[in-house]
């Protein structure tokens, strides 16, 4: 109880704490990596730098399935970034930046839940931002008291290819508010046929959402929305690089 209570305490201090969320990195654009390089920027000159970047894949705009060559043209592309991200020193020294893969990056496969980015492709970056995570898809975040969920995956338009009935729209016609509403109700983060989204059993508990969390961000190529149901907040920010 007193460690609650001191959590919630610390929490209420972090006023200017400040998470920033960007899906869809293409390191192969050069037209996204000019737009992030604009969002660095911007974050360089505030008065207080964001305390974590979460940034989620796809981090090449082709999937790196089998039909992929160019690993050692993406681990180049990760080193880049790393370059570029120690331009700035604030956002280096007190920043963190998580990294976060999607089903189409590189790993052993798209079952869920996904490995971290394997060493190989982010070891450049690494040496660049020792502050740099890499984590697995989906991954939990704990800020203070509260449990955030984060999870990559174009889960709306398989949802909706796999649904039998349609939802009701007597309280709204919003696919991503059913969406949201499906996943808290099913209190798992992919509730698909395993036809259409294999999982491995053995780590199927990453995947629920009981307890349920405080927020859960949908990375989702859909365009962005927020929508609150049943005390949780979820959200999608939508695709950086389209």
């Amino acid at each position: 109880f007193c460690q609650q209570k001191r959590l919630a305490d610390m929490e209420r201090k972090a006023v200017n704490d400040m998470f920033v969320i960007l899906s869809d990195i293409w390191l192969d654009e050069e037209e996204t990596m000019v737009k992030l390089r604009q969002v660095l920027e911007g974050y360089e000159s505030v008065e207080v730098v964001p305390s974590l970047f979460i940034l989620m894949g796809n981090f090449c705009s082709s999937p790196c399935n089998l039909s992929f060559h160019s690993f050692a043209s993406l681990r180049s592309q990760f080193g880049k970034l790393g370059k570029m991200i120690a331009e700035f020193p604030r956002l280096k020294e007190h920043s963190r930046f998580l990294f976060i893969p999607s089903p189409d990056d590189a790993g052993p496969s798209s079952v869920l839940p996904r490995c971290a980015l394997p060493k190989y492709l982010t070891e450049e970056l690494q040496k660049e931002i020792p502050n740099a995570l890499f984590m697995s898809n989906p991954c939990r975040i704990k800020f203070y008291s509260q449990e955030i969920a984060v999870f990559r995956r174009d889960l709306l338009y398989r949802m909706r290819r796999s649904c039998l009935i349609p939802p009701s729209t007597a309280e709204t016609s919003d696919p991503f508010a059913h969406l949201v509403a499906t996943i808290i109700h099913q209190s798992h983060l992919c509730p698909l046929p395993l036809t259409v989204q294999p999982i491995s059993w053995n780590h199927d508990h990453c995947l629920h959402l009981y307890p349920t969390p405080h927020t859960i961000i949908l990375g989702d190529r859909s365009e962005q929305k927020s929508f609150n149901y049943a005390g949780v907040t979820c959200f999608n920010p939508g695709s950086f690089s389209t």
